[in-house]
């Protein structure tokens, strides 16, 4: 991919859904299971519960949020951290993915747009993929969630170009049809391969 002196000059990824994704159902089955509750209501305790809005939005920390989230649980704050790690022991982190985005650079910038609680810069430097990015915009940090069009402008801000000078991948069709109502180009991520494809052929297309 050649240097651009027009079109696309940003590429911006979400997080969860994306680099970060659910490999394997089970062991968030198998806690509802343990907690005689169904997994919607597990997942809706931990990501769409008011105490996950609030952490997602900085008001409250991802601690206090998950000691609310054991409250509703019935399970003792104690318990958190044993119980993250047991949700999220399906998750992986596409580390190829993270080598894409690297080659990315410097042809293209690169951002991470996440609607995110407090605690994810700190995991982004332990994983040491921070570097991927020249901006990373998170939720809690900047006050502000997906799809509100404010925080894409901030993330165009910070990268010094326009909406139509990026383009965004987010799993969610909302934050992806948020970004394209602003003038950025979007594409929703559904199957990786798939994504990563539709991405390369719309940078050689405005590289052309």
């Amino acid at each position: 991919m050649a240097t651009l002196s027009s079109g696309i000059r940003a590429v911006c990824f979400d997080f969860g859904g994306v680099i970060m994704r659910t490999a394997d159902p089970t062991p968030r089955q198998q806690l509802a299971e343990r907690l005689g509750v169904s997994l919607g209501t597990l997942l809706r305790v931990i990501f769409d519960s008011e105490s996950a809005r609030l952490a997602s939005l900085g008001a409250i920390s991802a601690e206090e949020h998950w000691r609310q989230a054991m409250q509703e649980l019935h399970l003792a704050p104690q318990e958190a951290e044993a119980f993250a790690t047991d949700f999220f022991r399906g998750d992986i982190l596409d580390m190829e993915l993270v080598d894409f985005i690297r080659a990315l650079r410097p042809t293209y910038r690169t951002a991470l747009i996440s609607n995110a609680w407090s605690d994810l810069r700190a995991f982004l430097s332990s994983q040491q993929i921070a570097d991927a990015f020249d901006e990373v915009i998170i939720s809690a940090e900047v006050g502000l969630m997906k799809p509100d069009a404010r925080i894409y402008h901030l993330a165009l801000e910070r990268l010094g170009i326009a909406p139509q000078e990026a383009v965004f991948l987010d799993d969610f069709a909302e934050n992806v049809a948020a970004a394209r109502t602003i003038g950025m180009h979007a594409i929703q991520f559904v199957q990786p391969q798939a994504a990563l494809q539709e991405l390369k052929q719309l940078l050689d297309h405005r590289s052309a």
